[in-house]
């Protein structure tokens, strides 16, 4: 039989071994703030949030920040708004307030609170139009019409600027003020226009088509005054940025007041934060005209004196090349006047030499002359018809007869002929 044990035979079972539990990661408080900071950062939602709220308990300390609550009817949170963003906001947040804002939301590590950084602040009442705002900007920046690539620059020394605004405003008067005191010169051309309202879109476009087709225009300027964001929608609209992009010289844009950007700035040559900046951007300093025009006269003369110095290196360089190529003058002329003495000498000799040989001819031709022959006293007869006489028996007596001698001639007539006549 096979061996029976009882439970009581049994050996006693081995205790189980406790499981073994890792030592926990203890963190600091910095750690964990850190840790939540980072987490909230890489939120691309949080990283560009809107939210819309009422301001609570603002404070502005010294430093220029504002620090507040934003809430709604359920919760709450911390929200701040740094110096430079609540300088261009255009807006003081009050107690109260309904606003929209714009920003991100991260942790405040010394406090181990999250907070709202906002960016841009609006009234709740332009909230649609702050949000059509942001998504024409958008728009039209993806088709590169604010691409800094394509901004040209403002022309030095213009002689003819076009003027886009009011005509009634302080701002064209302000503009003309501003040119007549910097810049005499420069002669402005004004296209009216309405800048404010449902009709000012329209209108900018019209009065920016009337002065591009205004010949010699170097520069133009739009500009307005300042206002709310409701007042400056004109120069938002998307007929003015196009209408902006297409002009045919650079263009200036200075609408309402430093801390207000309209989507016509990102689209000119060239933002002015007012109008009267946008004068002075296009025009140089009148009183600095003389000192710019003697630096300009001693520049030029510098030039022109390194022109002419580098013109008579060369010319010196140039003479030495063809001194090193050119022949001896020197022996080349004494050559000649020798080449001239012998060849005048012999012509010299030559000439004599026909000379004496010219006078023994003319000797020789002198003994051989009747010239000569009358001279020993012979005498030549001739008829009365010029025929010399050789033979007596050719004549007749009572002819007329003309004899020549050596000197002059006698006139006779034959009295007899023969061997014994006698010429009487």
């Amino acid at each position: 039989m096979p061996e029976q044990r009882s439970l009581w035979d049994q050996p006693p079972p081995e205790p189980e071994a406790a499981p073994v539990r890792a030592t926990p990661r203890i963190l600091r408080v910095t750690d964990l703030n850190r840790r939540v900071r980072s987490l909230l950062d890489a939120d691309a939602v949080l990283a560009d949030v809107w939210v819309e709220g009422e301001v609570s308990q603002p404070s502005f300390p010294a430093s220029g920040h504002c620090f507040f609550t934003l809430k709604d009817a359920s919760s709450q949170v911390r929200a701040a708004l740094f110096r430079d963003q609540l300088v261009s906001a255009g807006v003081r947040p009050a107690h109260g307030m309904q606003v929209i804002i714009h920003g991100r939301v991260r942790v405040y590590e010394p406090q181990g609170a999250y907070q709202l950084y906002v960016d841009s602040i609006t009234p709740a009442g332009a909230g649609d139009l702050h949000a059509r705002y942001e998504a024409l900007r958008a728009k039209l920046a993806a088709e590169g019409l604010f691409d800094e690539r394509r901004k040209r620059p403002i022309p030095r020394w213009p002689r003819r600027i076009g003027v886009v605004t009011s005509p009634v405003g302080v701002v064209w008067r302000d503009i003309a003020n501003v040119l007549r005191r910097r810049y005499p010169l420069v002669e402005l051309v004004l296209s009216a226009s309405s800048v404010q309202g449902d009709a000012a879109a329209p209108a900018i476009v019209r009065a920016l088509q009337r002065v591009y087709d205004h010949p010699g225009l170097d520069v133009i300027i739009l500009a307005r005054g300042g206002g709310s964001l409701e007042d400056l929608w004109g120069f938002n609209d998307e007929r003015v940025v196009r209408a902006v992009v297409s002009a045919p010289v650079p263009i200036i844009v200075g609408v309402g007041h430093e801390s207000d950007t309209t989507l016509a700035d990102f689209a000119a040559d060239l933002r002015a934060p007012t109008p009267s900046a946008a004068a002075e951007l296009a025009t140089p300093d009148g009183s600095q005209l003389s000192t710019i025009v003697d630096r300009l006269r001693d520049r030029a003369g510098a030039a022109l004196l390194g022109q002419a110095a580098s013109r008579r290196s060369f010319l010196d360089a140039e003479a030495r090349a063809l001194a090193r190529l050119a022949p001896d003058i020197g022996a080349a002329r004494q050559r000649a006047a020798d080449l001239l003495d012998r060849g005048s000498r012999t012509v010299t000799e030559r000439l004599e030499r026909r000379r004496l040989a010219l006078d023994g001819a003319r000797d020789a031709l002198r003994t051989l002359s009747p010239a000569a022959t009358l001279e020993r006293g012979y005498a030549v007869a001739r008829t009365e018809h010029g025929k010399i006489v050789h033979d007596a028996a050719t004549v007749h007596t009572g002819d007329a007869m003309q004899v020549i001698v050596a000197r002059g001639s006698i006139d006779t007539r034959v009295e007899r002929t023969g061997s014994e006549e006698l010429i009487s």
